[in-house]
């Protein structure tokens, strides 16, 4: 059975605490499992978590600050322990090469070939090649090349069983209708719109350390679940602004622009305490009507059921 839900392994910024570890998130879609942003301590999240080297099918940085990228090291170095044997494509900023070399060779271990760079680079879209999914890197507004990231499948079809019965396409030739978009029955020819309608694949956003831009709306357009930073609290505004990051009321109304129907919350600054947890999801809420969850770290999110 596919399962695609997200696994968060951090929910910090800069400074780790006792309850929130660095970033780090695990997109688990199918068979694909896409890590984002490994901070300090990813392993051991990992482990925690029950999640292996091999799981891992791509790396996407969104930048080459230490909370976002860190852990690289160690999970580079664990895919070539655990001898893991498909291809893990990284995708990361390609103005912060020097920083990929770096942490790429950080220490000395029996290196793997299967780790495969992908920079990405531009003022414009990238795309980064998956055979069923999209994957789109735009940039955002920080204080060094930052990335956000889309994974989004392509729209498709749902097969209405009645209508199926009804032009007598059963079995094998549903299959057949579905790829080639028409087929042959008794004579006359059925078309795909007559049996199904249309479904509208699910997308995925992560928009780490940036301020409000238009790349971040364009990045959660329409997204089932965006995972979007939220450093700050209101009392804190004029901190978001000098260090280009966001609040949770910034966040909202980021998610709100965009017709997210699940946000999520995290990158917490470390001034935070735990009664202060509910003051995040206030203010997202009073910009955003959908669904909002603050991230804590281990906490498992589904994506949102289709509701087509």
């Amino acid at each position: 059975m596919s399962v695609r839900e997200l696994l968060i392994l951090g929910t910090s910024s800069a400074v780790p605490t006792r309850r929130r570890n660095h970033n780090a998130y695990f997109l688990r879609w199918d068979t694909h499992g896409i890590l984002f942003d490994p901070g300090e301590g990813t392993q051991r999240q990992m482990h925690l978590a029950g999640q292996t080297a091999t799981d891992i099918t791509r790396i996407c940085i969104t930048h080459f600050h230490g909370d976002h990228s860190l852990g690289l090291p160690g999970t580079i170095q664990r895919i070539a322990r655990d001898q893991v044997p498909h291809p893990v494509r990284v995708a990361y900023p390609a103005q912060g090469q020097k920083y990929w070399e770096r942490l790429r060779h950080a220490t000395s271990f029996h290196d793997t070939e299967v780790i495969v760079p992908q920079p990405v680079g531009g003022a414009g879209t990238c795309l980064l090649g998956e055979q069923d999914l999209t994957i789109t890197a735009l940039p955002l507004r920080h204080s060094v090349s930052t990335y956000g990231y889309r994974i989004a499948e392509p729209d498709g079809w749902r097969m209405l069983p009645q209508a199926l019965a009804e032009h007598g396409v059963h079995g094998p030739d549903v299959g057949l209708l579905q790829r080639q978009g028409h087929l042959k029955v008794a004579g006359q020819t059925v078309h795909l719109h007559q049996v199904a309608r249309p479904r509208r694949g699910q997308v995925f956003a992560l928009i780490m350390d940036t301020a409000p831009c238009a790349q971040a709306v364009e990045l959660a357009r329409g997204a089932d679940l965006a995972v979007i930073e939220s450093t700050y609290l209101d009392t804190e505004e004029h901190l978001a602004r000098a260090y280009l990051h966001m609040t949770a009321r910034q966040a909202g109304r980021i998610a709100a622009r965009a017709g997210v129907r699940t946000l999520v919350l995290t990158h917490i600054s470390e001034r935070y305490k735990a009664d202060q947890d509910p003051d995040f999801l206030t203010q997202a809420g009073q910009s955003f009507d959908g669904t909002v969850l603050l991230a804590q770290d281990l906490d498992r999110v589904p994506l949102p059921a289709r509701n087509d």
